[in-house]
């Protein structure tokens, strides 16, 4: 079963990502900041995860440079799923080494389709 960590501060979005990916067959793990994040990922590897930037303590951006610093997680798959809308910030992003990049709010129906298709090409 394909494994998805969810790291957002905000109990809603963790809840909606949780029960749509949850219902698609995903097993769904979250955490609520970026340190406990880091801590994850050192423990257990997701196939993918989904990272909100504005979080207390290590924001997303700042997980996302730890994870491609490090060589056993700098290919793990990350969207990043945020509130930050700015083309810089998107461009940001991408720099550093997101997968993709969803801006909140967002369609759960597009989220699962960004999360397979991110999958998909992760898999080639």
């Amino acid at each position: 079963m394909t494994r998805v960590l969810v790291v957002d501060d905000d109990p809603g979005i963790v809840a909606l990502v949780s029960y749509k990916l949850g219902r698609s067959g995903f097993e769904v793990d979250s955490v609520g900041d970026g340190q406990a994040a880091v801590d994850f990922v050192a423990t257990q590897t997701p196939d993918l995860m989904m990272l909100d930037i504005m979080m207390p303590g290590l924001s997303g951006l700042e997980v996302l440079e730890r994870l491609r610093a490090s060589e056993t997680t700098a290919k793990l798959p990350v969207i990043m799923l945020t509130a930050m809308a700015q083309e810089s910030d998107v461009e940001r992003g991408f720099e550093l080494g997101a997968d993709d990049y969803i801006i909140k709010p967002f369609s759960p129906r597009e989220l699962l389709g960004r999360v397979n298709a991110v999958l998909a090409r992760s898999a080639r």
